[in-house]
């Protein structure tokens, strides 16, 4: 064979393989329809969400299932296709050996998987409970502009976003009867959390319970320390023994941020300096306003610039007034009787508001005075006696765990 025609051959023969090479599928990653072999398969995985009014069976047959094993792997599951939520995550894998999907997992919550898989002609399904484990942290932080910056700086290395944003409202709800954190702490302000963190194999955190918290304000500190009473309860005691609950919420709106305090200010609308006879809790519109109080509604209609109204009378003499509210909780009209924390209306803009917004007054004898003064809390009820002997010797132990230094205090195995 002459040169010539050996390089004539060759080049006919690259230039065929390179035509069938463009014919082939060529395999990606996360993709199925590879020919390569079983040696050099690698997985691949596609995750979908169940959208509203979607079917399961078109949602795995738009991932590559076929009608026949989209209706085998459903009837593998405990799931009934009529309740399945919206929402639900859903993840189907294989190998590029395969044009075939090999597995559907189903995440039925942040502890539960359904795992479905393909065994020769038939799905089989594993109802898979993932275990978590609880270790107990302590978590230091130091307020500079709120309570949430300072949990956020003392948790970063411990805890993700969301599990920080829970800490930080736990935190709130414990001394909501002692201290407005959307108002009250000052720049200085220490606080200390000691809690249970619980962890899953798949690196999901979520916040247990809260066993003590500390919170220093102008160098005092108001201890939190949780103790067991009867019917499993539990509640929270200061150093004293003494309850953190007491007749008075301080802040009628569960998710604040105070726009306006107490004092004189220009008036938004009217444009004119006069005193603000309350505080303002800017909000969406919607949000639940609860009452501080048990009470009995004595007004609920439109009052002028205040807008919806409602003014509820409590057993100390003391009248709440919650204002520019959208409308009204069901149930809630003069007389009728309600108890603190109840939902009593919602965050609105009605009457002169320029934006949705709660406003909120404390009247003494006819008289508006400031919320922050008139609700300085009183310690609930003491523990007494065999109580009181135990909560003692809980408080040594929990106090000397609150000393350590921040991060993990007991490991899950301790």
């Amino acid at each position: 064979m002459s040169p010539r025609t050996a390089r004539l051959l060759t080049g006919a023969v690259v230039a065929a393989l390179a035509i069938a090479a463009l014919r082939l599928p060529v395999p990606r990653p996360g993709r199925p329809g590879s020919l390569l072999d079983a040696k050099q398969a690698r997985r691949w995985f596609e995750r979908d969400t169940l959208g509203s009014g979607e079917a399961l069976a078109d949602l795995l047959e738009r991932r590559g299932l076929t009608a026949r094993d989209a209706a085998q792997v459903i009837a593998a599951t405990p799931l009934d296709p009529r309740r399945i939520p919206a929402g639900l995550k859903v993840e189907v894998s294989g190998d590029t050996a395969s044009r075939e999907p090999q597995e559907v997992r189903f995440f039925l919550g942040l502890d539960r998987i359904v795992r479905v898989s393909r065994a020769d002609s038939a799905w089989v399904a594993n109802d898979e409970h993932l275990a978590w484990t609880t270790d107990t942290v302590l978590v230091r932080g130091v307020v500079k502009s709120s309570l949430y910056e300072a949990v956020e700086q003392g948790a970063k290395d411990l805890l993700p976003s969301q599990a920080r944003q829970e800490l930080a409202w736990g935190i709130a709800d414990i001394y909501e009867y002692r201290v407005d954190m959307s108002r009250e702490l000052q720049q200085g302000d220490e606080v200390r959390v000691l809690f249970e963190r619980q962890s899953l194999p798949t690196g999901n955190v979520r916040i247990g319970i809260v066993l003590a918290a500390g919170l220093q304000r102008a160098g005092s500190e108001v201890q939190a320390i949780r103790m067991d009473i009867d019917n499993g309860r539990s509640k929270y005691y200061d150093q004293k023994g003494r309850s953190l609950a007491a007749s008075f919420l301080r802040s009628p709106v569960q998710f604040r941020r105070i726009s306006s305090s107490f004092g004189k200010r220009k008036h938004p609308i009217l444009g004119t300096w006069r005193q603000h006879q309350g505080m303002d809790y800017a909000a969406s519109a919607g949000t639940p306003v609860r009452t501080i109080g048990d009470g009995v509604v004595v007004f609920a209609g439109r009052k002028g610039g205040y807008g919806n109204t409602i003014e509820i009378r409590h057993p100390n003499g003391y009248v709440t007034r919650y204002g520019h509210l959208r409308e009204f909780a069901t149930g809630i009209h003069s007389g009728a009787r309600v108890e603190i924390e109840k939902t009593i209306g919602y965050v609105g803009m009605t009457g002169l508001a320029t934006g949705p917004h709660l406003h909120f007054e404390v009247l003494v004898n006819g008289v508006q005075k400031d919320p922050r003064r008139v609700l300085q809390a009183t310690a609930g009820p003491p523990l007494t006696g065999a109580d009181l002997a135990l909560f003692e010797r809980i408080r040594v132990a929990t106090v000397f765990a609150l000393d350590k230094p921040a991060g993990v205090v007991r490991g899950p195995n301790d």
